[in-house]
């Protein structure tokens, strides 16, 4: 049952951390044959391997009397059979078929369990070994009296070598039914996250193959050790052949309990690992299925919380990008934004819808969102793909910037370029809206303007005041698009070969003659 690696892939189709218990997608009849098979075939193995450990240790290993003797043929070859095979059967229909008939809504995928088939599916690993704990006790008190009419002296072999494979199998019971209810721990734990966690923990496995694999067979060699000291014929041959077999069985039963519980402790955090990996690669929407009850568990759910905060995190910081831009998001997110701003080189493209007012007293509402949206789809595709941001929407209008808040090698070509762009779309585009395009450059202020509670990017100057005007002029002009000089002679050679200079006029407020230049 050690669980194998786990590859990012896999998260999906092994989500309880081992092929074995099947993928996610299962059927609810599959699923309860297999839950059924890890259950019992498992449990029967371990308990026929502790019948055949206690034949051996009584038989054998132990000191005392010989229990291969005529007067005992009854006992060996009839009593005893016949009572591991009523346990074997009984523990079959009490344990498994009980088990599963207790879990009966963990097979079906759309049942959410009550607060009482919590309780009682928490309770089947611990419910699995007290019941194999009394058989194997049953045991005991059935077949120690009748070796004993026999011969007193047999009583101690048999307490110690049933009560020796008792143990250990009893704790293997619990790791195995562990592993196999891994599926319906999940769905416990999926319908009741805050549920108290009553496993036995990492410390409490760890104790438990320590007391397993070391404790219990060091103790039984110190039981013989002291039966010897207290009279009991033991010879030299015997007590080394104890020494061996006891010795073996630790390095065995040892491996076989560590090897279990080191799956069960690894498998967990493998699967955290690899989902960490995926979230790295900036996958958020991985989650790993929660279906350990120790801190293991409260690892897997916390990395669940911890996904679901970044995931909301990227949400909001896409959103918050959306909004003001991907640069002034950026900006804001890796200091400590304040009211104010800072000079700097920039250009500014204003670009207004022609004959939007009577279009939209003659439309519905609804149709003229949707032709705005396809409209500025169009603005924001070009204007970021020439490295500038969109600054504001102002009804059927907007705003770019290039050169702030990211700098730009040449700002005033970008600008130029991206609304020869713009033109060029929306003449072959099957908007109904024309538009009116306006290119200025120079230096302007950038910053938050504002108050505490609440501030914007803007970006304010003359040549944001410039670009508003010529795209007014642009409006009546048969280009469509207007700079002025000052954009063209600031862009590199290559972008000015594009445009044409023309004739000198005033813009609407301004005192200064703008001179004209029209792409060609």
């Amino acid at each position: 049952m050690v669980d194998s690696d786990l590859t990012p892939a896999a998260l999906g189709t092994r989500p309880w951390g081992s092929r074995l218990l099947g993928p996610a997608e299962e059927g609810a009849m599959s699923r309860r044959v297999r839950v059924q098979l890890l259950l019992t075939v498992p449990l029967l193995f371990a308990n026929s391997i502790g019948v055949v450990v206690a034949v051996v240790l009584t038989g054998l290993v132990l000191p005392g009397p010989s229990i291969f003797t005529r007067e005992l043929a009854l006992l060996n070859f009839v009593a005893v059979p016949v009572y591991v095979a009523f346990a074997l059967a009984a523990g079959f229909a009490w344990g498994t078929v009980w088990g599963l008939r207790t879990l009966r809504w963990a097979t079906d995928p759309d049942s959410v369990p009550s607060e009482a088939e919590q309780a009682a599916a928490a309770a089947v690993p611990r419910r699995l070994v007290l019941q194999q704990a009394l058989l194997w006790f049953g045991g005991l008190l059935v077949l120690a009296p009748l070796y004993g009419l026999v011969d007193p002296a047999l009583i101690p072999k048999i307490v110690l070598g049933v009560g020796f494979s008792a143990v250990v199998v009893c704790a293997n019971s619990y790791l195995i039914a562990e592993f196999a209810l891994r599926l319906v721990t999940a769905r416990v734990l999926d319908a009741a996250p805050r549920r108290r966690r009553r496993g036995l923990g990492v410390f409490g496995r760890s104790l438990l193959v320590w007391g397993l694999g070391s404790g219990t067979p060091v103790a039984l060699l110190m039981i013989v050790a002291v039966l010897a000291l207290c009279g009991m014929d033991v010879s030299t041959e015997r007590l080394a052949v104890c020494v061996l077999s006891l010795g073996g069985a630790t390095l065995v039963f040892g491996l076989v309990l560590m090897m279990q519980t080191l799956a069960a402790t690894v498998a967990p955090i493998r699967g955290v690992r690899n989902a960490l990996r995926r979230v790295e690669d900036g996958d958020f929407e991985v989650a790993v299925t929660v279906y350990d009850g120790t801190e293991l568990g409260e690892l897997q759910s916390g990395f669940n919380h911890m996904v679901a905060g970044l995931r909301e995190r990227e949400q909001i910081r896409d959103l918050f990008g959306r909004h003001v831009g991907r640069d002034v998001a950026a900006a804001a997110l890796a200091g400590h934004p304040e009211l104010g701003g800072e000079e700097c080189e920039a250009a500014a493209i204003f670009i207004d819808i022609i004959g939007s007012t009577t279009m939209t007293a003659t439309r519905p509402a609804t149709e003229i969102v949707t032709m705005l949206n396809e409209f500025f789809a169009i603005v924001v595709d070009e204007v970021e793909r020439h490295g500038g941001l969109v600054n504001k929407f102002e009804g059927d209008a907007a705003l770019a910037v290039f050169g702030t808040p990211a700098p730009l090698a040449d700002s005033a070509g970008a600008a130029l370029a991206a609304a020869r762009a713009i033109r060029t779309r929306l003449v072959g585009a099957t908007t109904e809206f024309d538009a009116g395009i306006g290119i200025a450059a120079g230096r302007v202020v950038a910053g938050n303007v504002g108050a505490h509670r609440r501030y914007e990017f803007t970006v304010i100057g003359d040549a944001v005041n410039e670009a508003a005007r010529l795209c007014e002029l642009a409006k009546h002009d048969e280009s469509r698009v207007l700079a002025s000089v000052g954009a063209v002679q600031a862009a590199e050679p290559d972008e000015r070969e594009h445009w044409k200079l023309g004739e000198s006029v005033i813009l609407r407020g301004r005192v200064r003659e703008t001179r004209l230049a029209r792409p060609h």
